[in-house]
């Protein structure tokens, strides 16, 4: 398949997406109520730090273009280059890229797409959440290749790239987690 027939057959899709890579299509998995919920809480987190900034904040349904043969859907994108403004179709320049792993989805998240994610040269942070229990792996481009910052239970998430922080537990707020008793995000 071609990339015309790729962003043809993804755009008219109302009930599945499909990510493109190298000619090979991808069906995305429907996500769990966890999965949806860990974006809503991100994108809520990261629209409210980022009011006053450049940068905007995009959910699943808009392609990243990671380069002429790969196009993904993250599950939240944030762009701060005023490039990406200028189409309604995609994004090219992304900042940040957050992944929720899910059983279906973490093997490729943690393997060719985040080998992709690292060779696109404006991604400053590539984020793994998981959705079933309080962790959040960062990976930050340094100056020496990407380093890996890990956020866990009562943490303070730092994004160094947007220059916000935020409770963990607020990412976790009504998420039923694995031994959670309650609902509010916290083991017990």
């Amino acid at each position: 398949m071609n990339v015309d027939d790729y962003l043809t057959l993804d755009r008219n899709s109302q009930e599945t997406r499909y990510e493109y890579y190298d000619g090979e299509l991808q069906m995305l998995a429907g996500g769990s109520n966890n999965h949806s919920l860990v974006i809503a809480n991100l994108t809520t987190i990261l629209n409210n730090s980022l009011n006053d900034s450049p940068c905007r904040v995009y959910n699943t349904d808009v392609h990243l273009r990671l380069s002429e043969t790969r196009y993904v859907h993250p599950d939240v994108t944030v762009s701060c280059d005023p490039r990406d403004e200028e189409t309604d179709e995609m994004i090219q320049y992304p900042h940040l890229v957050i992944e929720v792993l899910s059983p279906s989805t973490e093997v490729i998240d943690r393997g060719k797409k985040f080998a992709y994610y690292r060779e696109c040269r404006t991604l400053q942070e590539y984020v793994m959440v998981d959705a079933y229990k309080i962790q959040i792996e960062v990976y930050r481009r340094e100056d020496d290749g990407w380093m890996l910052h890990t956020f866990g239970p009562e943490s303070n998430v730092k994004l160094k790239s947007l220059n916000i922080q935020f409770p963990i537990d607020a990412v976790y707020r009504k998420v039923k987690l694995a031994g959670s008793r309650n609902n509010k995000g916290k083991k017990s």
